[in-house]
């Protein structure tokens, strides 16, 4: 059970890395995040939440349904990282529509699932490439995270399993 809390407190160290670097990079090199990076962070947040419930409550019969919670939050969160890089990398950005109102507007005045909708389809402000570290962007980055997350998790199951 030490190697199950030890892992997953890991991770949620991670995701709580992640978020930390993001409100870095807003407060003190001044990027704004668009709408996908705000889902990504939520991402970041739930998923690190969740570990940090799994190894607070690391029971026998629990042990087969944080992975698969854990794995649907990180394809979740990799989707919107996906769609992100998709935007930056491979559509033409006069192809996007012009930035439209905040996030918290929209969801002040549409319903969840339109704003949703919305935000998956891009706008302006997400197909700029504000910062990178060695090439990439940071959906990449984020890609790359939810990715590792969902292998870690995994292989914080297996570990346990052969203890």
């Amino acid at each position: 059970m030490l190697r199950w809390r030890l892992g997953h407190l890991a991770l949620s160290l991670f995701c709580a890395g992640t978020i930390a670097f993001a409100l870095y990079l807003e407060k003190t090199q001044f990027l704004s995040p668009c709408p996908l990076c705000i889902f990504q962070r939520v991402g970041f947040i739930t998923f690190g939440l969740l570990s940090f419930c799994a190894a607070a409550i690391p029971l026998p019969k629990m042990s087969r349904f944080w992975p698969i919670v854990l794995t649907l939050v990180g394809l979740a969160g990799a989707g919107v990282a996906a769609r992100h890089v998709a935007i930056q990398y491979f559509i033409d950005p006069s192809k996007l529509p012009s930035c439209g109102p905040g996030l918290n507007y929209l969801m002040e005045t549409q319903p969840w699932l339109q704003v949703f909708k919305g935000v998956l389809t891009g706008h302006g402000e997400c197909g700029v490439i504000d910062w990178s570290l060695f090439g990439m962007s940071l959906p990449v980055l984020a890609l790359l995270g939810f990715s590792g997350l969902i292998a870690a998790t995994w292989g914080i199951r297996f570990w346990q399993a052969k203890a």
